[in-house]
């Protein structure tokens, strides 16, 4: 351990107490799937049912959310904004962002399935801290400033008749929390949606103390416990977040069409039974791709209309297993990813057009506009390349697939959901398209059409198709968690290959190590901080970047 990292370590422990979140819900282990790593052990199907044990205290909760009043009037301001003309504005970080993108884009979507409808199109919009960019490749530093979070919201020209949705897992993203404060100015309605009891946010973080004891913001408190895999927020705390906030924007468009509303708790609650009888099945599907990447190839998931839904899933698998991320076509130094996401039918700015109805919203900031926000200097000195132009480098488009089937192990999976755009034309693309891939396989998540891995669902359809999309997300967490555990990534139930890309997650991987590895906190920051130093001036890997944590934990075996 040099001087430098000891001195980093300390200034941690001392001076960013605020990004020390282990007695956070959210951040804890959950006593349901404590032995995750076991149960995966005795059989993927056992690892599958300990996994959805978790997923029903998204349906206690939910219960109590679509009663709440705070619920009813997210609705009502809804349906009031979209009839004034204003905006509802969705804002979020990581998981959460995409899942704001997600939610205008199905918004969009049903906007130009619906004539009657269309000229309401515009007036749903998404903030994702990173913007576009960050719904293919994490930009994880991004969510440690406020000032960008602000920036962002002035950007999109909000006012006194629009309002804001702001969702972070934790109620503390920094990120997030600026939106608020910027919408707040600006005289727009704000609601905050996270899933920690209130009251000890406002205990212990001031940066959340602000918001939540605000009397001008509505807060929905959606706790539901730790999460199924420690401190991964992507899987019920956004499950409940795309649950609640869908729901009060799918009953907006319900008005609009003057359609009957569902019964959200009933058809959550069908769902979770469905996807239960179905572990057997998702547990095949985990011992295919996981026995794809055991013999070192790859996966490429092909599909239409639910693409952005597996990219919610894939991107962020590469910071929460430390999995190389998505890479761009002009990149031929880092390593291919273990997982990519195509359109077969579509070009790279087709894939776009078609799955957002819109233009790309990127960020296209200078070193002169970080400067003005207060950035630290390695930034204004690099901004990251994370402007449209960037975006288009991925080719997630019917382009050449050379590099996905080129180790000839490698697997392709179309994905259909509910039958929807499930035609002749889809499987002649993919058919075509993926001739070249060793394994050649379909995960059907409902719908009647044949299937390698069906997952029956029978989800009553609705304007946002909110079930489906609530099915497709819920499969892939699953899988995606579960092809991890088979591959050694998690220990107990906590993902100990971690990349310390934040505040947050250094914080995170310290707790990890003090629990895996017997040490106190700053023993375990010590270490780490020591670890990140070591790997950080090691010669650049040849293959995959390493994990600090796991550098630790090894050290420690020894």
């Amino acid at each position: 351990m040099s001087e430098e990292s000891d001195r980093q370590a300390v200034n941690f422990m001392e001076n960013e107490t605020q990004f020390h979140l282990g007695f956070l819900p959210t951040e804890q282990s959950s006593p349901l799937t404590r032995n995750l790593d076991r149960e995966f052990a005795s059989g993927s199907g056992n690892g599958v049912r300990c996994l959805q044990r978790v997923d029903r205290n998204v349906l206690e909760m939910a219960g109590r959310i679509f009663r709440s009043e705070a619920f009813r009037k997210l609705v009502e301001t809804g349906k009031e904004t979209i009839g004034n003309g204003g905006k509802i504005v969705f804002s979020g970080c990581g998981a959460t962002g995409r899942l704001s993108i997600l939610l205008e884009c199905m918004w969009r979507d049903c906007c130009a399935e619906h004539p009657s409808v269309a000229q309401y199109a515009d007036q749903v919009f998404s903030i994702m801290t990173g913007g576009d960019y960050a719904l293919v490749r994490s930009v994880e530093f991004f969510e440690d400033y406020q000032e960008f979070g602000r920036r962002q919201v002035r950007e999109t020209g909000m006012s006194g008749n629009d309002m804001l949705v702001a969702i972070t897992e934790g109620g503390e993203t920094s990120s997030v929390l600026g939106t608020v404060d910027e919408a707040l100015r600006c005289g727009s309605k704000v609601f905050l949606l996270f899933n920690n009891p209130a009251d000890l946010l406002a205990e212990h973080l001031e940066r959340s103390r602000r918001a939540i004891r605000n009397p001008a913001v509505c807060v929905l408190d959606l706790s539901c416990g730790p999460m199924a895999l420690a401190g991964s927020t992507r899987m019920q705390a956004t499950t409940s977040e795309q649950l609640v906030a869908g729901a009060a924007l799918e009953l907006v468009m319900c008005s609009l069409l003057h359609v009957p509303a569902p019964d959200y708790a009933k058809e959550f609650e069908t769902l979770l039974g469905e996807l239960e009888a179905s572990a057997d099945a998702i547990a095949s599907y985990i011992d295919f791709e996981s026995g794809v990447y055991r013999n070192r190839g790859k996966i490429t998931y092909f599909a239409d209309d639910y693409l952005l839904d597996i990219f919610t899933d894939t991107t962020e698998r590469s910071p929460t297993f430390m999995l190389p991320p998505f890479r761009k076509k002009d990149d031929l130094v880092s390593p291919p990813p273990w997982a990519f996401v195509k359109n077969p039918l579509r070009s790279t700015p087709e894939v776009w057009a078609h799955g957002m109805h819109r233009a790309l919203r990127c960020l296209e900031w200078t070193p002169e506009d970080y400067r003005q926000m207060g950035a630290p200097a390695a930034i204004q000195g690099n901004p990251p390349k994370i402007a449209a132009t960037e975006l288009l480098k991925f080719e997630v488009g019917n382009e050449s697939v050379a590099e996905r089937c080129d180790s000839g192990e490698d697997g392709a999976v179309l994905v259909t959901v509910g039958g929807r755009g499930d035609g002749p034309r889809l499987q002649e693309a993919f058919d075509a398209i993926s001739a070249g891939f060793r394994f050649r396989k379909r995960l059907a998540v409902g719908g009647n059409g044949s299937a390698d891995f069906k997952i029956p669902v029978s989800c009553a359809d609705s304007p946002l198709h909110l079930m489906f999309h609530m099915a497709v997300k819920l499969v892939l967490n699953t899988a995606s968690t579960g092809i991890m555990v088979k591959l050694g990534r998690v220990t107990g139930n906590w993902m100990s290959w971690v990349d310390v890309t934040n505040k947050k997650l250094m914080d995170r991987g310290i707790r990890l190590i003090s629990e895996i590895g017997g040490l106190d906190y700053g023993e375990s920051c010590r270490r780490l901080f020591a670890a990140v130093e070591e790997l950080a001036a090691s010669p650049a890997p040849a293959k995959e970047k390493p994990s600090a944590v796991q550098h630790v934990l090894n050290g420690l075996r020894k």
